[in-house]
């Protein structure tokens, strides 16, 4: 390796790429909410199929990863989804790729779980919670018992597809960055994409059918969208984390407090209750080739 190191970016770690290497250094105060080794066995999986580049060094305890450095890639953003031909499509069959690859990752993603634990992380934290989360957090039981009524089988996720972890060369898109991933409905990653992507409702329609290859049935519409907003209620949590570990890396508690009023806005739109209702009565009443609401 020759040459001074570039820097990447990253909101919560320090990336770098020096030569033909991607050398990651964990941020501050991740080893309380992020574990290593499952990021490892996710990471050489999602590399085995063939969705995000080789890993070639992770030590487990520091959280020092290097991967291959893509060349020829542009990181995404949401103006990079919006004007980049074909990258919507892209991405979500890179998803498919990977939902479909038969990897087992250790971790499994439990959302309601993720709350709580966030929650008890930030109970010794001085920072306080936007107003009404603790209620909003009441109002999505309803969510979680439509979820509980028909358990889908869980897949490989990526499950913190921000626009900055797809990188697109055109014709194929490649997704980094494997701290969060875990065993979860497939549904998180288009639903969680959607919205760091500020996806259009046409966004939407074309994302769903790149994925199934024809209109998804109103179960799997209704996940995605039910995801949508429950990314926020949890990422909401996140941002508040980061804002008490001290990341200079943005205002984290206006990242927090947008979080939460699209969270509160989305569950309020009157398709909202109408989604929870599709997916509380199952894939079995759903039919596909119908028109794809988002």
């Amino acid at each position: 390796m020759t040459g001074m190191p570039e820097r990447l970016g990253g909101l919560t770690n320090r990336v770098y790429r020096l030569g033909g290497y991607c050398i990651r250094l964990p941020g501050k105060g991740t080893e309380a909410y992020i574990d290593r080794a499952n990021e490892a066995v996710a990471a050489r999986e999602a590399a085995r199929a063939g969705v995000s580049p080789e890993m070639l060094h992770v030590d487990v305890a520091s959280g020092v990863m290097v991967t291959r450095y893509l060349p020829d890639v542009v990181t995404l953003s949401p103006d990079g989804f919006a004007t980049r031909p074909g990258v919507v499509e892209r991405a979500a069959q890179a998803l498919q790729a990977l939902h479909r690859s038969g990897a087992a990752f250790p971790f499994r993603f439990e959302l309601f779980a993720m709350i709580d634990d966030y929650l008890g992380h930030l109970a010794g934290k001085d920072v306080a919670l936007p107003e009404g989360y603790h209620d909003v957090v009441t109002e999505a039981g309803a969510v979680r018992a439509a979820l509980a009524a028909h358990p889908v089988p869980l897949v490989p996720c990526h499950c913190d597809p921000l626009c900055e972890n797809f990188l697109d060369d055109g014709t194929k898109v490649w997704i980094v960055d494997w701290e969060y991933s875990g065993m979860n409905d497939p549904m998180w990653d288009l639903g969680d994409l959607s919205v760091e992507a500020a996806f259009t409702p046409e966004q939407d329609t074309a994302m769903m059918r790149a994925y199934f290859g024809a209109d998804p049935s109103a179960f799997d519409q209704g996940r995605m969208v039910i995801y949508k907003a429950m990314c926020d209620l949890l990422w909401t949590l996140w941002g508040l984390i980061q804002l008490a570990d001290g990341n200079p890396a943005e205002d984290f508690r206006a990242y927090a407090e947008g979080r939460f009023a699209r969270c509160k806005a989305l569950m309020a739109d009157p398709d909202f209750a109408a989604h929870v209702a599709a997916v509380a009565r199952g894939p079995a009443a759903a039919s596909r080739g119908q028109s794809v609401k988002g």
